[in-house]
């Protein structure tokens, strides 16, 4: 008991017996015990939590014992077979002859998974990188003594009460140095709001004020995925297609230049981007390496999309599609901003794009004179700070020219 530890797998009802006497068959401990460990395996690989509660070796010995195995009511058509190897008396578990029959039927009729859209590219393959290394597996993670592991109860969680607390468990102490530097971190950014002197913000715009806003909900979509913007299309004229004018001004930040657009706007992009004029999706690109700056001078308008940012972001911007299309896909930080009388929607998001790239990005969606403006900033999943640099600027510092 002491070396195995409560793993299900390792205590079928046989083994237990000699450990509880209320166990009765006492049948020989034989090939049906194996057959009892694949069911428990099965079980907690595809539910994710074994078939009894693994917080101490002798309540598991009992259970085993005592009371049949959590239902496999999320194993879908291995849930016969499970339940099957886990019966109480070993003789009445599947044999292997049957067992591979029924696994063979279940694999000849199982269907074919679903090709077409939902085909995600594999990222290509890189030889120096080193494999990722995973923590311990629960079952061969090793306690030490005294100290309960836990694991999800299936349903035969129950509350443990009267449970003598170990003062010297390392886990718990971890638990309270945590706890700690959180509560100190927390009173720190408290006092500094409250106490410092407030300075400018040096990456604010023309009337920029604190944005504030309630947090927006996101919708799940089908999968598929988008290329990046078409920067080879520009329908600008001649005239147009010219660098935009680059000025300075009190707003920008180290490393920024504010550029005024022909396509009537002025915003900070990071000093020596390239540029490209506005193209037939009514983008104006800006990139650097796997960085990409897009602003969209008001394509779309209000009397088409309606007059909620949330909403246009969420379901019509065209440059949040492949987020849309995406089954790898993720957003947070969604929020409406009102900043004097000007309404805008913000947000973060991820995605895999066709060449199997994650990334980042920043996106801001606002309503000028019924017109969607938009100022969306990519990068690498990695780059997730260099993102927010670059988009905080050009959001804090985009303005309507024309």
């Amino acid at each position: 008991m002491a070396v195995v530890g409560p793993v299900t797998e390792r205590w079928a009802p046989e083994q237990a017996g000699p450990v509880h006497e209320n166990w009765q068959l006492a049948a020989p401990i034989g090939p049906a015990t194996d057959l009892w460990a694949l069911g428990a395996l099965l079980f907690r690989a595809v539910q994710g939590h074994a078939p009894y509660p693994e917080e101490s070796t002798a309540e598991l010995v009992q259970m085993v014992c005592a009371e049949p195995p959590a239902f496999a009511e999320e194993c879908g058509p291995l849930r016969p077979v499970v339940e099957s190897l886990l019966r109480q008396d070993p003789t009445e578990r599947l044999d292997f002859e049957e067992l591979r029959g029924w696994l063979r039927s279940l694999v000849r009729s199982a269907p074919e998974p679903e090709a077409g859209a939902y085909v995600i590219a594999a990222p290509p393959v890189d030889a120096t990188r080193l494999p990722v290394v995973r923590r311990r597996g629960e079952l061969v993670r090793r306690r030490r003594a005294g100290l309960p592991a836990t694991s999800a109860h299936g349903r035969h969680k129950r509350a443990k009460q009267g449970r003598q607390e170990v003062a010297s468990s390392p886990r718990r102490l971890g638990r309270t140095l945590l706890l700690l530097v959180l509560l100190l971190m927390a009173a720190a950014i408290a006092y500094a709001m409250l106490f410092m002197p407030k300075s400018t913000d040096s990456t604010g715009g023309a009337g920029d004020t604190d944005r504030t806003g309630s947090a927006g909900e996101v919708s799940e979509a089908p999968a598929s995925s988008e290329p990046r913007p078409d920067q080879n299309s520009p329908k600008a004229s001649p005239s147009e297609s010219a660098e935009p004018q680059a000025t300075t001004g009190p707003d920008v930040a180290d490393g920024f230049t504010l550029r005024t657009d022909s396509a009537g706007f002025r915003v900070a992009v990071a000093s020596g981007w390239s540029h490209t004029p506005e193209n037939g999706r009514g983008q104006v690109v800006y990139t650097h390496g796997d960085f990409d700056l897009i602003v969209v001078p008001g394509r779309d308008s209000a009397d088409e999309y309606g007059e909620d940012p949330m909403a246009y972001q969420r379901e019509d911007e065209r440059e949040l599609q492949p987020y849309r299309d995406s089954s790898w896909a993720s957003a947070s930080g969604l929020k409406t901003i009102q900043v004097g009388g000007r309404t805008m929607a913000e947000g973060q998001f991820t995605w895999t794009d066709d060449a199997g790239r994650e990334l980042f990005v920043r996106n801001l969606a606002m309503l000028v004179d019924g017109k969607y403006h938009v100022v969306q900033v990519r990068g690498p999943e990695a780059e997730r700070d260099e993102v927010t640099r670059l988009f905080e600027q050009a959001a804090a510092t985009y303005e309507v020219t024309g």
